[in-house]
């Protein structure tokens, strides 16, 4: 059989698998790479690559960190003082999502999830409701946010790098207002969504006691962290290495703090950490990397092109919802990568601004992935944080919030860039 039937056979089949048997996820995972490399469709090498290892350092990394700043009892201090300043549980819920939308801004999302997750669950148990809500509304949040800026995403900063954007250019644009100001109104609408998600959350926040911070040095650690992540993106345009070797190094150090200043069992807290998810995303990479390799992804985007014709309206709006529904399901990097250059030759054949279908496919690729809990990085990695906590979360349950949350800010965003640059 030829070798892209077969990658798409591979990939369909451990997607169905997912949904149905989505406690056993992260082997499905691997059962599907290892099938990819026994079969032939990629070498050992080949789908060493496809793995992206910068991703991988960031999770693990932030994960250690994460972890000491969680029991530094810091997110629980912060935890009190959003509970305590909010008029109710809906309230401490909509606080976390824009801290977590502002980290975001600045740094990438699976860092960003790891960050503020801490501070997440905290509230949960002080509130003594289930975390399952909260911790989704904070990935797609997340998710949302990273696209505002040059460093809060890698398909940011691809699109920067294609089209040789400045950080600038990201809020303005050839005296236009750029990407930051659609993300934007995507998020008041989506954020309005986000409210009725949680309106019935009535009850009045507790007056909780005073927390005892054991120590600050963690949060020292992680507050560095997050300034240089942020300026790696400027050294560091790719998002090729800088950002996962960073928070490895960091990582490190911290078991290390851990061992002298607690004289903690460093080995055991390894283990501890979400290894299940680490090999769920390592699986994730090859199923997606089989096909991009095998052509799949710009069979697609020749698809697309196809598609276009001469109505430059029709052309975008097929632009943003094919973008949306396929990042849903597909890693977003490769597929905007593909559709770049068919996104310029859309605009050079229509007479129009390449930034139309530039900024509307960011929007729909980036968003898109929020519609499911293994549509982005960030998704999986709150979604393995949940299980961890004994909280499962389906598709439909992420579905429940993911899509009308979805369908807010890309109609928002996708509206605004097309009365902005459209004309």
């Amino acid at each position: 059989m030829d070798k892209a039937y077969l990658a798409l056979g591979i990939f369909l089949l451990a997607y169905v698998l997912f949904v149905c048997f989505s406690t056993r996820r992260s082997w499905i995972a691997v059962l599907g790479s290892v099938a990819v490399l026994l079969t032939g469709v990629l070498h050992p090498f080949e789908a060493f690559r496809a793995i992206n290892w910068n991703v991988m350092g960031i999770f693990v990394g932030t994960l250690v960190v994460a972890d000491l700043f969680m029991e530094s009892r810091v997110p629980a201090y912060i935890a009190e003082i959003l509970v305590d300043r909010s008029r109710n549980t809906a309230w401490a819920i909509l606080a976390i999502c824009g801290l977590t939308s502002f980290i975001s801004a600045f740094v990438e999302n699976v860092a960003t999830v790891l960050i503020v997750a801490p501070i997440a669950l905290e509230v949960s148990r002080k509130l003594k409701i289930s975390p399952v809500g909260m911790m989704i509304a904070l990935a797609i949040s997340s998710n949302l946010q990273g696209t505002a800026t040059l460093i809060g995403d890698p398909p940011s900063m691809l699109l920067a790098g294609f089209a040789k954007m400045n950080f600038g250019d990201f809020f303005f644009y050839q005296g236009r207002p750029s990407i930051f100001f659609a993300v934007q109104a995507g998020a008041v609408l989506a954020f309005t969504v986000l409210y009725f998600v949680f309106r019935r959350e009535t009850a009045k926040v507790p007056v909780v006691a005073v927390e005892k911070v054991r120590s600050w040095v963690p949060t020292g650690m992680l507050v560095s962290l997050i300034v240089l992540l942020a300026l790696s993106s400027f050294l560091d345009t790719g998002f090729s290495y800088m950002a996962g070797i960073l928070c490895m190094v960091y990582a490190l150090i911290g078991l290390l703090w851990d061992l002298l200043a607690n004289r903690s069992d460093v080995v055991k807290r390894v283990r501890g950490l979400d290894w299940d998810t680490t090999l769920f995303l390592v699986g994730i990479f090859v199923l997606v990397g089989s096909l991009t390799i095998t052509g799949w992804v710009d069979r697609t985007a020749l698809f697309l092109s196809s598609m276009v014709g001469t109505n430059v309206f029709a052309g975008y709006s097929v632009l943003v919802l094919l973008a949306v529904l396929l990042s849903a399901f597909i890693d977003n990097v490769p597929f905007l990568a593909a559709m770049l250059p068919v996104a310029i030759s859309m605009a050079d054949k229509l007479g129009v601004a390449p930034q139309l279908f530039l900024f509307g496919l960011l929007i729909g690729a980036s968003l898109g992935g929020n519609i499911t809990p293994i549509g982005a990085s960030a998704n999986i990695v709150a979604c393995g944080l949940l299980k961890k906590e004994g909280y499962p979360v389906g598709f439909r349950e992420f579905g429940r919030i993911g899509i009308p949350f979805t369908i807010a800010a890309v109609f928002a965003a996708y509206l605004f860039v097309w009365f902005v640059w459209g004309r």
